[in-house]
C-alpha cells in the first residue's frame, strides 16, 4: 500500500501536467489565448501568494515534528504551503473557468497527490488546503480583475460539462 502512495505522492502531478496540456493543445484557438491569457497571470501570482505565504506562516514538516523517517526523503524546511498542490491546484483552478469536467479530473488528481503528501509524511493537511486555498484566491482574483475591472471575456469564459 505505501509504494502508491510513494508514487502519488513523487510522480502523480505529472498527470495533471499531461491532461491539462493534452486540453489546451486540443482547444480551439480562442480557448487556448483565453487559457494562456488566464494562465500568464494566475500562476505568478499563485506563486507569490505562496511564497509570501510561506514566509508569514511556519509548519515545520511532520516528520521534522514527530521525529520519523518519512517514506519519500524530503528537505527538513517550511511545509507551507505545499509547493506540489500550489501548482496543482492552481492548474485545476484554471481549468475550472474553462471545462467542469476537465477540471474535475484535475482537481480528484490534486487531492490524490495531497492525500500521498500527507500520508508519505512530508505534509500537513493545512498546507494541502492552505494551498489550495492560495490557488483559489488566485484564480478567482484574476478572474474579477480580468471580466469585471477591465471587461476582458465579458463573455467568453465557458463553463461547460464537457
Amino acid at each position: 500500500m505505501d509504494i502508491l502512495f510513494i508514487f502519488g505522492a513523487k510522480y502523480l502531478f505529472v498527470l495533471s501536467i499531461i491532461l491539462s496540456a493534452v486540453y489546451f493543445f486540443r482547444a480551439p484557438r480562442e480557448v487556448k489565448k483565453e487559457i494562456f491569457i488566464f494562465a500568464l497571470f494566475t500562476l505568478p501570482l499563485t506563486f507569490l501568494l505562496g511564497v509570501l505565504a510561506n514566509h508569514l506562516y511556519i509548519n515545520p514538516r511532520p516528520f521534522v515534528v514527530q521525529n520519523f523517517i518519512p517514506l519519500i526523503s524530503h528537505a527538513m524546511d517550511n511545509g507551507f504551503p505545499s509547493d506540489h498542490m500550489l501548482l496543482l491546484s492552481a492548474i485545476a483552478t484554471i481549468f475550472s473557468f474553462f471545462s467542469r469536467r476537465r477540471a474535475m479530473w484535475l482537481w480528484i488528481i490534486a487531492f490524490l497527490v495531497g492525500i500521498s503528501r500527507v500520508y508519505v509524511g512530508v505534509h500537513h493537511w493545512i498546507d494541502i488546503f492552505g494551498s489550495v486555498g492560495i490557488a483559489i484566491i488566485s484564480g478567482f482574483s484574476v478572474y474579477y480583475i480580468q471580466r469585471v475591472i477591465l471587461g476582458i471575456y465579458k463573455n467568453n469564459f465557458r463553463k461547460t460539462n464537457e
